[in-house]
């Protein structure tokens, strides 16, 4: 059984600013929303069930770290990671071919993460899944307010190799004069947001600002991804 004092304990004990454990939890929730990029994207378009599946292995596997003193707080961040990695294998696996269904599918845990938060349980995954949330919800913004939603409806109807001319259009659509001050203005909003909580002590932020700040990363990859193809 979890130590539910314990868990709540170590997430809100306040460390030194930018303490080495700080900084750890940091990085690791920078890791944490970059993995789905490399490793569950394409597992997920060829073997949604099995990637579906997994998030009990990662439920389990942060209970099982979160009732040990030594690991509580790393289970505590796998955990939130857990409702980030499930909602990305329903939403990736069974529904990708309509955006307007990504963002209900990515918040299906907000109201438990909230709930968590409110009994003061699971600070550090429930702040991480929410900063998550966050960077996606300010990244699809920006996909309305550029017009990229058709260009996303065709890429998913379409094998990978067949992606460079619509990708090509969609970077047009990015260096129009208006793509460009929405890029500026959604960055600057993720920046501060990102960077703010780091003044605080409790690792519960450190663990949001990675998963915020790690948006603007992922964001750089796709465009990458883009320019390359």
């Amino acid at each position: 059984m979890v130590n539910h004092t314990s868990s709540s304990y170590s997430a809100s004990v306040p460390t030194e600013i930018g303490s080495r454990q700080a900084w750890l939890v940091f990085a690791a929730a920078v890791f944490l929303v970059s993995v789905p990029v490399f490793i569950e994207a394409p597992l997920v378009r060829s073997l949604p069930s099995l990637s579906l599946a997994l998030t009990g292995g990662w439920i389990a596997l942060s209970l099982f770290l979160m009732s040990r003193p030594t690991t509580h707080f790393w289970g505590d961040l796998l955990f939130g990671f857990s409702w980030s990695w499930l909602a990305g294998s329903l939403y990736w696996g069974w529904l990708r071919w309509e955006p307007l269904l990504h963002l209900p599918v990515e918040a299906i845990a907000l109201p438990f993460a909230i709930l968590c938060i409110r009994r003061n349980w699971g600070l550090v995954g429930s702040f991480f899944y929410l900063g998550s949330l966050f960077g996606t919800v300010v990244t699809d913004i920006y996909f309305y307010l550029v017009d990229l939603i058709p260009y996303w409806r065709q890429l998913m109807q379409i094998e990978p190799v067949l992606a460079a001319p619509i990708l090509q259009s969609a970077l047009a659509q990015v260096y129009t004069p208006w793509g460009q001050l929405w890029a500026f203005i959604l960055a600057s909003v993720l920046l501060t947001v990102g960077i703010l909580p780091l003044i605080k002590k409790e690792l519960h932020f450190w663990a949001f600002s990675g998963a915020v700040l790690s948006t603007i990363l992922v964001d750089i990859l796709f465009w990458l991804a883009a320019l390359a193809a």
